[in-house]
């Protein structure tokens, strides 16, 4: 934590900003390619730039296969720890081989081919893992969907994708219900414009599917007779997959990966980032229905040589909020990387981490944290509890991989909590006004990173070229809009307060509710926090809050949020006019850990709404819309 780690990271960065092409040449090394690109960028056409245009790889050979070829077979790939099955089992490279190149048969013998979609619409198992690693074997463009999306949402993933297959299971498994999902995904299908002509369903125990006969086949039957299936040779700039992220319109947005600067980002990140090598134990307790799932439980840490572990479990309830220690203990992990609301969720359960103190830790080195942003309470809880370095960073659907991080391979640097630190190498970022001038240091405007984006970053939009364009690149000329708030410190740290539309209007002041947040969870019987900007004829917004307290507080609720009210009055001031807040059981979250706060302020000001695709208990907002009545914002509905 000297200066010495400054000036090592400070050296690196300016170089990948001052010299891209060598920079990431160099790391392009590390890549198995069966052409080596002559180019590294290629600024030509698209508004960010592409990368190693003209190199041709496999991201699976990359990821399985050279492993194997370099004698680590018999080397651990993937860990399935499923406490909700009572199962753990375990998967080599060999092995990992031999089922993706199966299964990447089975998908030729329905017809699939290269540039074709695939829909993976899967729980946390094993296959889901094959289903996407037997894609990108044969070049189809996988389109992970979680598993348990309502069918309409489903519908239009299919309508917009238009897959040739669809792979399924029986069901998923939540901590005390089974999810059927032939129902949901026969739903879609006859909702959808587009009928794919295939469904490969996992028949799981603990559910039966009902095939239709024709159009289903059973995943066991189909590998039983399958032919393996070589690796095909991929352009870099070739799709890799579609995952789908919210938009602004209601519409999702298909963010497009491509093969070849994905493989190097992600290869990269794995030492830079999270400083673990091959061989090492990587953790990433997310769901591949997310971009963390696809980028740090597949890719990332297979293509470094890592092994990585499935979690079909929660942080709190599988069998309770000791679940993550064990997991940890149990197979030697290194490096995790989880969403700060596991976090909050259990230190809610287990405020003095009692059930810590059941396992042995000490192969465990760091914590990452990232999907929203890391309120320091919870840092500082988890650094004390740990005693291990407890490490923020900040990145995006689109993004693949950090825009800032404390880059551990490169020499760790002083945290400073609230914040992910750094710009990572390859991102040049920049606090703008609205007119798309930079601003001084400390002051809150628009995210920004100058252009060209590193690689490993969205190529594209699926079918919509000029929405890409409109959404990241018109409104900061020369810059990719991240659409989020924040601040540069003299020091070089990001800090990033919020979305852009969760900066409210108090008076003409603009104040993030991300800072009152900080605030509120710094009071000691707050576990997790909410704030939003409701909408006030005098004033044009007021905060309000939504605190939810740590198991076993017994003080009045009503205490509580006069203690808060006055927190938030001392620490930043008056000007906050922060008055309002209630206490709730829980806040309405994807299930991904980010908190809908867009959808609670739809029915604070008593405007229509859509229910979130990705929202994990829907109950949730019936208790949010009566905990605004009675601070008479939300008006009872019909």
């Amino acid at each position: 934590m000297s200066s010495d780690s400054n000036d090592a990271f400070d050296q690196v960065h300016g170089l990948s900003i001052s010299d891209p092409d060598q920079f990431w040449g160099n790391a392009a090394e590390e890549i198995h390619w069966y052409t080596k690109p002559s180019k590294v960028l290629d600024t030509s056409e698209s508004p960010h730039g592409k990368w190693f245009v003209d190199g041709e790889l496999n991201t699976c050979f990359n990821a399985v296969d050279r492993h194997v070829e370099a004698g680590r077979g018999d080397d651990i790939a993937l860990i399935y720890d499923s406490p909700v099955t009572s199962t753990v089992r375990k998967f080599s490279f060999s092995e990992l081989q031999d089922l993706t190149a199966k299964f990447a048969g089975v998908l030729k013998t329905k017809g699939v081919e290269k540039g074709d979609r695939v829909i993976i619409y899967m729980p946390m198992i094993p296959e889901t893992v094959v289903a996407m690693l037997a894609c990108a074997r044969i070049g189809a463009i996988h389109g992970v969907v979680f598993g348990g999306f309502a069918s309409n949402e489903l519908a239009v993933r299919i309508d917009d994708a238009e897959p040739k297959a669809i792979v399924t299971a029986s069901c998923g498994i939540e901590v005390n219900r089974i999810i059927p999902y032939m129902p949901l995904l026969n739903g879609a299908i006859d909702i959808a414009i587009h009928k794919p002509s295939s469904v490969i369903v996992v028949e799981r125990p603990e559910a039966t599917a009902e095939l239709i006969e024709g159009r289903d086949v059973s995943w066991n039957n189909a590998m039983a007779t399958a032919e393996p299936a070589d690796c095909v040779s991929l352009k870099s700039t070739d799709p890799l997959y579609i995952l789908y992220t919210s938009g602004t319109t209601g519409i999702p947005k298909g963010v497009v990966r491509d093969n070849g600067g994905h493989a190097v980002a992600l290869n990269w990140s794995m030492k830079a980032i999270y400083n673990v090598e091959a061989a090492d134990v990587y953790w990433a307790a997310s769901d591949v229905g997310w971009v963390v799932g696809h980028s740090y439980i597949v890719y990332g840490p297979l293509l470094k040589g890592c092994t990585t572990i499935l979690f079909e479990g929660k942080p709190v309830g599988t069998p309770d909020a000791g679940a993550f220690w064990r997991v940890i203990a149990e197979h030697n992990v290194k490096s995790l990387f989880t969403a700060p609301t596991a976090f909050r969720a259990i230190k809610k359960e287990d405020p003095d981490a009692e059930l810590l103190k059941q396992y042995d830790l000490s192969k465990f080195e760091i914590l990452f944290l990232a999907g929203e942003r890391t309120d320091p309470d919870t840092l500082h809880w988890a650094e004390e509890k740990l005693n291990k370095p407890v490490i923020d960073h900040w990145w995006q659907t689109e993004t693949g991989w950090s825009i800032a991080a404390n880059c551990m391979g490169l020499g760790m640097l002083p945290v400073k909590a609230g914040s992910p630190t750094k710009p990572a190498p390859g991102w040049h970022l920049e606090v703008l006004d609205g007119n798309c001038r930079p601003i001084a240091s400390g002051e809150v405007g628009a995210l920004c990173s100058k252009l060209p984006m590193p690689p490993g970053s969205m190529l594209t939009l699926w079918n919509a070229p000029e929405r890409f364009v409109e959404s990241y690149f018109t409104e900061f000329p020369g810059y990719y809009k991240t659409a989020d708030a924040g601040f540069i410190d003299e020091d070089g740290y990001v800090f990033v307060m919020s979305r852009t539309d969760d900066i409210i209007n108090v008076a003409g002041h603009r104040l993030s509710t991300g800072g009152m947040e900080e605030v509120l969870t710094g009071h000691p019987d707050v576990a997790e926090c909410a704030v939003i900007g409701v909408a006030d004829q005098l004033k044009g917004q007021l905060p309000v809050g939504f605190l939810v307290l740590k198991a076993g507080v017994q003080k009045e609720s009503e205490d509580i949020v006069a203690e808060c009210v006055l927190l938030v009055r001392d620490q930043i001031g008056p000007v906050a006019a922060f008055k309002k807040a209630a206490v709730v059981t829980g806040l309405p979250k994807t299930r991904s850990g980010k908190i809908l706060r867009g959808t609670m302020q739809k029915i604070a000001d008593n405007e229509e709404y859509r229910m979130p695709a990705t929202i994990d208990d829907p109950v949730i907002l019936d208790e949010i819309d009566e905990a605004l009545q009675s601070l008479g914002l939300s008006k009872a509905r019909s």
